[in-house]
């Protein structure tokens, strides 16, 4: 076993010190002796970063990561963080209240969904097994943006996640043989605000990355408008 020197061990203790590293992540490397703290070597420390995409408040985040010779640790989620760093440029109050999770195999394709007003939802999602990609689709009346997507490729190994924001669409397509797909929402599931579009619509322009005979959508999934008939009841 080696040990981190001293300026190594203080670097992180400072971290604790400044707020930026959670008592957690501290109890995860540090082990206490009646003389003094010591740590595993070759930690590396990855800073949360939150990515802006082409479109408003639709953002890609990647976690800080402290990884050792073990194995690796992080928080999948802060409230804190989440308000400090994410909420300024999402606009608006977001208070996640349930958490899902599904299994899917290769070639399924979940989407376009959405919540009606009253019951918006916003997404905060990830893939914590294989991998997906993950779609995003503006829905809002008089945006500059809407019919546009953004994709992003969310897997086991990147641990990204993806902010949906209210007003848009969302699906996803599995890459992998299966994953596990996790999100938090902050609104609670109501079947009579359902909503859809066709997640097989062309005027999209969304490269899924599964060819025809390989896609598995459900019935209800095939039943959705496609964009240019669709009536959205989201405003910009």
């Amino acid at each position: 076993m080696a040990f981190l020197l001293e300026d190594e061990k203080q670097e992180i203790i400072n971290l604790r010190a400044n707020g930026s590293l959670s008592p957690f992540y501290l109890s995860y490397f540090l082990v206490m002796e009646p003389s003094s703290p010591f740590l595993y070597k070759s930690i590396k420390i990855d800073k949360m970063e939150v990515i802006k995409t082409d479109i408003e408040g639709v953002l890609i985040i990647g976690p800080r990561l402290f990884r050792d010779a073990r194995g690796y640790f992080f928080e999948s989620f802060s409230e804190r963080e989440f308000k400090e760093k994410v909420e300024p440029l999402v606009g608006y109050k977001v208070e996640f209240c349930q958490d899902n999770e599904s299994m899917s195999s290769y070639g399924v394709m979940r989407g376009l969904h959405f919540q009606r007003p009253p019951f918006t939802q916003s997404k905060l999602v990830r893939c914590v097994k294989g991998r997906v990609l993950d779609i995003a689709v503006d829905i809002r009346k008089g945006s500059p943006t809407y019919g546009k997507h953004v994709a992003v490729e969310l897997t086991e190994d990147n641990h990204r996640q993806f902010f949906i924001p209210k007003g848009f669409a969302h699906g996803f397509a599995v890459l992998s043989e299966t994953a596990v797909f996790q999100y938090k929402c902050d609104n609670f599931y109501h079947p009579e605000a359902d909503g859809g579009i066709s997640i097989l619509d062309e005027s999209l322009g969304i490269d899924w990355r599964i060819p025809t005979e390989h896609a598995n959508l459900s019935e209800k999934d095939t039943k959705h408008e496609v964009l240019k008939d669709f009536d959205s009841p989201f405003e910009y």
